[in-house]
């Protein structure tokens, strides 16, 4: 539980966004390890009603569905169903835009124009799956593939149809089947069931409420229909903060929350990765993603290194950021009440194989220092920040280890021998590590450093 005083603060924060706002309601939730530390909502779900928002309180949460589209995806892929560089030709023939891929269509780098043909947020008549397949052949391309960040709802309806063909049922099925079931997240679905809230749009000159409308979205339901809930949304922010195997391998988590582009290019404060935002704040980058529909604005952002995440909704239809509330909420907490310190212990025995590889490094003029933590053999630079994570590696035959994480991700570390089986030097990423600073080239030479090699340079 958070103290007193943290959650009096986090309370206020929401307290004075519905009021600078003037939201009808917002209604928040934030989470630590899979925990819930506060709930909290002011003003009304429904102003008729003086319904207050509570967490099982139903709002609609925009584009935040995209991510449940992407982590579909990205299922599928580790079934080996699908690959992210598969055109989409593949799997809707015939189109042509058929070479653009699953991954441009994830990461808002296609180029496809924003929405379907069509003036669907001034008629609110959006297409079926027929009609969004026959219109695709009239969306334009409206930047080449990568060349820029141009966000598309109609890429995400195009992936919607992708996992439909390839789960062989619709996609609302396979989001039920894939996701909310085993999730337990029963108050997420694409119909609102009571209670819910009520979509306004604040009159800037009165205080006065104007009901927005209810509308389905058809073949866009991929990219923006989900209603859902606070609790709802909390389970899922844990969600991604810690993985839930059964739904999605931590390490595809881990892929997905690897930024692809930035979208700010100047401040470099935003990026998308494979289905989620990441939102810079400081030092700590957090992920999520926002969502906005007529009546409904929505955000979600998580520290998934510390597990704690926050979710804000509001029904209003402009004038509001909960994607910046649900942000603050996160890093509000994380200031106040940051993760208790845990105490060194020792660890598991050296592996024999490791041992001699302990100690300092150097390569390219740089001293780098091997240890075994943790049961693992890790590597970093000797002056690198506490906050940089270490390289970890993992053994894969006699003298040979591959780099997991960290600095110089999936390149090898191999290591010579002398005749008398002394480690004489090793090869990390083909770059030579020797006992002491040599430069490029130097013979190689075994036995403890003594300094030599760089006086001998230095003096000529």
């Amino acid at each position: 539980m958070t103290a007193d005083a943290t959650a009096a603060d986090l309370r206020r924060r929401v307290d004075t966004a519905q009021r600078q706002w003037r939201a009808a309601s917002v209604t928040a939730r934030v989470v630590r390890g899979g925990q819930p530390v506060l709930d909290h909502g002011v003003g009304y779900a429904d102003a008729g009603a003086a319904q207050v928002p509570d967490p099982a309180t139903q709002y609609r949460i925009g584009s935040i569905t995209k991510t449940f589209t992407a982590v579909l995806v990205m299922a599928l892929r580790d079934q080996g169903r699908l690959a992210l560089d598969d055109q989409l030709g593949v799997h809707l023939p015939g189109t042509r835009h058929g070479a653009l891929t699953l991954r441009q269509l994830l990461t808002h780098l296609s180029g496809l124009q924003r929405e379907p043909v069509g003036d669907v947020w001034h008629t609110l008549l959006t297409p079926d799956r027929d009609q969004l397949l026959t219109g695709l052949e009239e969306a334009e391309a409206v930047s080449a593939p990568h060349r820029r960040h141009h966000y598309s709802n109609l890429a995400y309806a195009l992936l919607g149809e992708v996992v439909a063909r390839t789960d062989n049922r619709t996609w609302e099925e396979s989001l039920n089947a894939r996701v909310l079931g085993p999730l337990e997240m029963s108050r997420t679905c694409v119909e609102a069931t009571a209670p819910r809230a009520q979509g306004y749009f604040t009159d800037p000159y009165a205080d006065r409420l104007c009901p927005e409308p209810d509308f389905p979205v058809h073949a866009l339901s991929p990219a923006m229909q989900l209603w859902s809930t606070t609790a709802d949304l909390g389970r899922w922010a844990s969600f991604v903060a810690d993985p839930v195997a059964q739904v999605l391998s931590p390490d595809t988590m881990e892929e997905m929350c690897q930024p692809h582009v930035m979208w700010d290019v100047d401040a470099w404060t935003l990026a998308w990765g494979l289905g989620f935002m990441m939102a810079r704040r400081g030092t700590r980058v957090l992920v999520g993603h926002e969502g906005a529909m007529p009546g409904f604005l929505a955000g979600m952002y998580v520290r998934r290194a510390d597990g704690v995440g926050a979710v804000a909704l509001a029904n209003t239809t402009s004038g509001a950021d909960p994607g910046a509330l649900a942000a603050d909420l996160v890093c509000a907490l994380l200031d106040a009440e940051p993760a208790p310190v845990q105490p060194w212990v020792a660890g598991p025995p050296v592996d024999p194989a490791a041992a001699e590889l302990l100690g300092r490094w150097w390569s390219e003029g740089s001293e780098f220092v091997f240890t075994w933590t943790e049961g693992r053999l890790q590597a970093r630079m000797a002056d690198a920040a506490s906050s940089r994570p270490p390289a970890v590696f993992a053994a894969t035959a006699a003298d040979l280890w591959r780099t997991e994480s960290g600095r110089e991700a999936g390149e090898l570390l191999r290591v010579v021998r002398a005749d008398s089986g002394a480690v004489l030097r090793m090869h990390w990423a083909t770059y030579a590590f020797t006992r002491g600073p040599q430069v490029f080239g130097e013979p190689d030479r075994a036995g403890p450093y003594d300094g030599g090699n760089v006086r001998e340079h230095l003096r000529a």
